[in-house]
């Protein structure tokens, strides 16, 4: 993710600020925000926007997306959301090949089962890159 400015230590901004780091009007940010479903200012009592911290990253990374890579508002969305499926399953998956890894070195020293979960391992790390 490219930033432009590096973020101030706050836990909200107000929109005027987030246009500002993120280099586009305010109207670009609230018509994101319909588009983007991730995105889900606070409001004050008086209606006004507050952005958090991980917003104005997102902000970020959607404006990179669809400025500098060039993709359309759909296909913003759908890498938006493989980055975020992606990344919950190598949470998932790489556990359990750690877990799997342990286990190959503690076995007693029958050969047989070391070698089946070796390949067990094996084939769960290949599949695993194929994912990724």
């Amino acid at each position: 993710m490219a930033q432009q400015a590096e973020l101030p230590n706050k836990l909200y901004f107000r929109i005027g600020e987030v246009a500002k780091i993120v280099g586009v009007k305010p109207y670009v940010l609230r018509y994101w925000e319909t588009e983007f479903s991730i995105l889900k200012p606070g409001k004050t009592p008086s209606r006004h926007r507050l952005y958090r911290r991980r917003d104005v990253e997102m902000l970020l990374e959607i404006k990179s997306l669809l400025y500098e890579e060039g993709f359309t508002i759909a296909g913003a969305k759908k890498k938006l959301k493989e980055t975020e499926n992606g990344k919950s399953d190598e949470k998932e998956i790489l556990p359990a090949v750690s877990l799997l890894s342990d286990a190959v070195t503690t076995l007693p020293q029958d050969h047989g089962h070391r070698e089946l979960l070796r390949t067990i391992r094996e084939d769960l790390l290949v599949l695993y890159n194929m994912l990724v």
